[in-house]
């Protein structure tokens, strides 16, 4: 039956694990997820996705349907396709070009390698467009979602010009500058992809100027007060932020298990001021810098030696890619080395836990004083709206400038430059001696700056463009 209302994204809804002799589905985390589901429930919406596990790939081969709270289209695209598309053009190519992750004396290097890996970014991306132009019903509105997809539009507009289409992209843009070390057509194929769209959408005003900047400079786009004209069309451009689902969080976090994890946490750190990070080991997220303005800290302030702690959750992420192994082997030895400096027979400065464990996190959210979000450059940063949601007590945010969630929490967080470690040290200072009272009330600010714009109104903002 075509449907009025698709999503199209690289991860879905759903997932399946194989429990003995059968294949049980399970539903995906995060916000996204989350506030989709909430909009989508109760509707005839169709949601696209890859196949991205073995038990995902058996239960499109065994035709197992999932129908609820959505109906779920799982592609079970060629694994070398999907592979290359993923890891080495999408993970490895446009995240780092959009978090300017690149060590450009010796990267990126666009070879005949690359150009394979580019077909098949170009395969994957036209099987979604395939995949949701027979699934949508006439003049059908699609929500196509992230750097996975940034073709897609263009491709469904071709096969599809009834449907009315958005593109959203959680990843900041890079400006034309960076964006231009990408070769010429790819540059150009990406932003053209993008345009196909009726809307496009970003998560600050930041990433959005940037968008329109390159497509003015690189893709023959013209910049005007509605968004970016060309090939004889309009693609408008929107900022939607995305907030934290307070009611969801709440619940979850004060959940039995979480007040025993939260017990377990407080014996650990016993009476230690606490320092709480929780990333992915992702090289944007500027890991390494802030042990080393913690370990800086401890240097150059000596009264904070065996009274405070650092919990650092840096959960495993793309260890199938090098950089990110060597990333994670990094975090590890700067955690062993502040312990070797610092560290006395009753009290460990760093507390590093490397399991996926998002119960625990919660529980630390609760507890910790200081929240420190550092990245190089983020789209938004959920974690960031998230702490001073569930903190018991109020805590400090330490936040990063390149965060897009400084657009709408800077006011009452610290901020920091990221490369800059000396000043993240006196800024950790700082957050652990400001007055609880004033804590307190930033933190509530915070929070209610961080659930303005909650999952679900982030949804339905994007439908409403495409009106």
């Amino acid at each position: 039956m075509p449907a009025d209302l698709i999503v199209a994204s690289n991860r879905g809804p759903v997932s399946f694990v194989r429990d003995g002799d059968e294949l049980v589905g399970r539903r995906g985390g995060g916000g996204m997820v989350s506030g989709m589901l909430s909009a989508l429930a109760g509707s005839e919406a169709v949601w696209v996705c890859a196949a991205l596990s073995d038990a995902d790939r058996e239960a499109v081969a065994a035709g197992v349907e999932v129908t609820d709270p959505v109906r779920v289209r799982m592609l079970a695209i060629d694994e070398d396709v999907f592979q290359a598309a993923y890891n080495d053009v999408a993970n490895s190519v446009l995240w780092f070009v959009n978090h300017l992750l690149y060590a450009t004396p010796t990267a990126p290097v666009f070879d005949a390698a690359f150009r394979e890996q580019w077909t098949a970014y170009v395969a994957y991306n036209q099987a979604f467009a395939d995949a949701v132009a027979g699934a949508a019903a006439d003049g059908a509105k699609v929500l196509v979602q992230d750097y996975h997809l940034f073709l897609a539009p263009a491709m469904l507009r071709a096969a599809r010009p009834d449907l009315r289409i958005a593109h959203f992209t959680h990843t900041p843009w890079a400006p034309p500058e960076y964006f231009a070390l990408l070769p010429d057509d790819v540059a150009a194929a990406i932003l053209t992809g993008v345009l196909g769209a009726d809307h496009a959408g970003f998560l600050s005003p930041r990433w959005a100027d940037a968008f329109q900047a390159c497509a003015a400079d690189l893709a023959g786009g013209s910049w005007t007060a509605g968004g970016v004209a060309h090939g004889g069309r309009l693609t408008s451009v929107g900022v939607h932020g995305l907030g934290a689902d307070r009611a969801d969080l709440e619940a979850i976090a004060h959940s039995e298990q979480v007040d025993r994890l939260l017990g377990e946490l407080r014996s650990e750190v016993r009476e230690s001021r606490v320092l709480l990070r929780v990333d992915r080991t992702e090289l944007s997220k500027n890991i390494v810098r802030g042990l080393l303005a913690y370990r800086e800290l401890l240097r150059t302030h000596a009264e904070w030696v065996g009274h405070v702690v650092h919990l650092v959750f840096a959960y495993p992420s793309r260890q199938d890619l090098a950089e990110y192994r060597d990333y994670t082997e990094s975090v590890t030895r700067i955690v062993e080395e502040i312990g070797t400096e610092f560290a006395t027979p009753d009290w460990q400065p760093v507390h590093l836990s490397v399991r996926d464990d998002f119960e625990r996190s919660l529980a630390a959210m609760r507890l910790t004083d200081v929240l420190v979000v550092n990245p190089i450059r983020d789209g938004m940063n959920l974690v960031a709206k998230e702490g001073p949601v569930l903190s018991d007590d109020g805590l400090v945010l330490l936040l990063s400038t390149q965060a897009g969630a400084a657009d709408e929490l800077g006011d009452d967080a610290l901020l920091v430059n990221p490369y800059d470690v000396s000043q993240t040290a006196e800024q950790l200072h700082a957050a652990l001696l400001m007055d609880p009272g004033e804590r307190r009330v930033r933190c509530d600010r915070l929070a209610a700056a961080a659930t303005a714009l909650p999952p679900a109104q982030w949804f339905a903002d994007q439908l409403a463009a495409l009106d």
